[in-house]
C-alpha cells in the first residue's frame, strides 16, 4: 500500500480516537459552561493554536474558493456542532448518535452524484453501511428503549447531512494545492464569524474566573488544542488523501471508541450485547473500506 494512502488512514484513525473521547470532557465543562460557550471557546483556541504554529498568510486566487471555505466554516465548524447540541436538548442521545452516525452515506450518495469522477457508489460500501449501522444500533440502545422525537431525530438527520456536505467541501479544497494547516485555519475562521449571531441567541456570556480552574482549563486545552486544532487537519488530511468517502467511514468508529473510553475511564459495565455491536461496526468498518469486488455468477 501507498505510504500516503497508509498515513492517510493512520490520520482518520486518530482524529477519530479522540473525537470519541471529546464526551467526558464536554461532560466536565457542561457542569458550568453551556453548549455554545465550549464550542466557541474550543475553536476560539485552535484558531489561535493553528495560527502560533503556522502563521503564514494563505492568499486565494479568486472569490469562487473564498466562498467554498467559506461554506466550509459554516457547515463543519457552525452548522454541525449547533445541530448536534439543540438535537440533544429534544431526543435521546442514543438516537442522536445512531443518525449522526448516518453521515457516511450521506457523503457516499453526494459524491457519487456531484463527484462521479472521482468515488462511485459501491456494493460493499452498501452492505458495510448496514452492518455498522446495526451494530451501532446495539451499542447505542443496550439498556434504553427507543423513543422517537420528531424535532430532535430530524436536526440530527439535518447535522449529519451536513456533515456530508463539509466532507465534500474540503475535498474540493483540497484540491487547490494549499496548505492543510492553513486550509483548515480560514475554515475555523468562517466558523468562527458564523457563529456570532448565535452567541446572542443562546445562553453566552464570557466569564474569565471560571476558565482558572485547573480542571475546566485542562479540558478546554484538550478540546482546542486536541480534538479542534489537531484532528480537523488530521482529518482535513485524510479527506485529501483517502477522498471523503473512505474518510467519512470512519465516523462509524465514534460509538466503540466511546465505549472504550467509558470502561477505561468512568468505570461503565460491557455487556455482552455492546460486545456483539462493537464486532457488527468493526466488521461494517472493514467491509465500507475494503476493495472486495462483488463478481456476477458465471464470471
Amino acid at each position: 500500500m501507498d505510504k500516503r494512502i497508509t498515513t492517510g488512514h493512520i490520520t482518520a484513525l486518530i482524529t477519530i480516537v479522540i473525537w470519541g473521547t471529546t464526551f467526558i470532557s464536554t461532560k466536565i465543562l457542561l457542569a458550568d459552561f453551556t453548549p455554545i460557550e465550549i464550542l466557541f471557546f474550543r475553536f476560539l483556541f485552535g484558531l489561535l493554536v493553528l495560527m502560533v504554529v503556522y502563521p503564514k498568510r494563505l492568499r486565494l486566487k479568486n472569490k469562487k474558493q473564498e466562498i467554498t471555505f467559506a461554506m466550509a466554516g459554516l457547515c463543519g465548524i457552525c452548522l454541525y456542532y449547533l445541530l448536534e447540541n439543540i438535537a440533544l436538548t429534544y431526543t435521546m442521545a442514543s438516537n442522536v448518535g445512531i443518525i449522526i452516525s448516518v453521515a457516511p452515506f450521506f457523503t457516499a450518495v453526494l459524491s457519487h452524484v456531484f463527484m462521479k469522477t472521482e468515488e462511485k457508489l459501491k456494493a460493499q460500501f452498501l452492505v458495510g453501511f448496514i452492518v455498522a449501522m446495526i451494530g451501532i444500533c446495539l451499542i447505542s440502545f443496550n439498556d434504553s428503549k427507543l423513543e422517537l422525537n420528531p424535532i430532535g431525530d430530524m436536526l440530527a438527520i439535518v447535522a449529519a447531512f451536513v456533515w456530508a456536505v463539509y466532507s465534500l467541501l474540503t475535498r474540493k479544497i483540497s484540491d487547490y494545492g494549499y496548505n492543510t494547516i492553513q486550509t483548515t485555519r480560514r475554515i475555523f475562521t468562517y466558523g468562527i464569524i458564523f457563529m456570532f449571531p448565535f452567541l446572542f441567541i443562546f445562553d453566552f456570556s464570557l466569564n474569565v474566573p471560571k476558565f482558572v480552574k485547573l480542571e475546566y482549563a485542562i479540558n478546554f486545552i484538550y478540546l482546542g488544542l486536541g480534538a479542534s486544532a489537531l484532528c480537523f487537519v488530521t482529518w482535513n488530511y485524510a479527506v485529501k488523501v483517502l477522498g471523503a468517502v473512505k474518510t467519512s467511514v470512519y465516523i462509524y468508529m465514534v460509538p466503540v471508541i466511546t465505549v472504550v473510553t467509558s470502561v477505561i475511564v468512568l468505570k461503565e459495565e460491557i455487556t455482552w450485547i455492546t460486545v456483539i455491536g462493537i464486532s457488527f461496526t468493526l466488521i461494517g468498518l472493514f467491509l465500507s473500506e475494503s476493495k472486495l469486488k462483488f463478481k456476477k455468477r458465471g464470471k
